[in-house]
């Protein structure tokens, strides 16, 4: 029989398809390259201001102010909001169904764990703002716990303890998908079971692969 009593699975690049950079992101948003997004001053300034709105201690509209005059006032605040909708680009075919299924697997709890902000947080549930797509696979899941809510980020391995606490389950029973390597170091390092999932695949096949691999099914 299986040791593993708990499913996590990570959100953008697992579950769902995401822009991995802000010049692909404009291209989401139907907004032109303006300047050199690559530039090392706008860069870290966009990074240091993106990590504090994941641990939520910017609002959603502080961030775009914040993001738009980090760089230069090549994009507007609006602009950047467009960019930041954009970013969520569909769910992965096949893991609706996955996670369905697996929800339904006697003995198993399933949870998400995710770097996250509020903005992006919300397009799980109705009445989308704006006509803006829901992304509601997530809510199959039964526990769900997000970067900007719990104040903490991976990979800091205070956010994998919490988890714990908040589900009650031990490192060993916690089977965890990320597509970062990052953050499969760090909650392996904090004896979980962790696996990484490549973004550019076929992400439900490899977590079916990896669960059959633990006799999860």
């Amino acid at each position: 029989m299986s040791s593993i009593r708990c499913v996590c699975f990570d959100w953008g690049g697992v579950i769902l398809r995401i822009c991995r950079s802000f010049g692909e992101g404009c291209r989401a948003a139907g907004l032109p390259l303006r300047g050199d997004l690559g530039e090392k001053p706008f860069a870290n300034e966009r990074k240091g201001h993106a990590e504090a709105y994941q641990l939520g201690r910017l609002a959603c509209d502080d961030y775009f102010d914040a993001i738009a005059g980090a760089m230069g006032g090549l994009y507007t605040p609006e602009e950047i909001r467009r960019v930041h909708n954009a970013w969520l680009l569909g769910e992965y075919p096949g893991i609706r169904d996955l996670i369905e299924r697996l929800s339904c697997t006697p003995n198993v709890r399933t949870a998400l764990l995710s770097n996250t902000n509020a903005a992006h947080w919300r397009r799980q549930f109705p009445l989308q703002p704006d006509g803006l797509r829901r992304f509601d696979a997530v809510c199959l899941l039964h526990d769900r716990h997000a970067s900007h809510l719990l104040g903490l980020a991976k990979p800091d391995p205070a956010i994998y303890r919490a988890f714990e606490r908040l589900t009650g389950f031990s490192p060993g029973e916690i089977l965890f998908f990320d597509d970062l390597p990052d953050n499969i170091a760090s909650a392996r390092s904090c004896g979980w079971h962790a696996e990484q999932i490549d973004h550019q695949g076929d992400t439900a096949s490899q977590i079916e692969s990896h669960l059959a691999r633990f006799g999860v099914w």
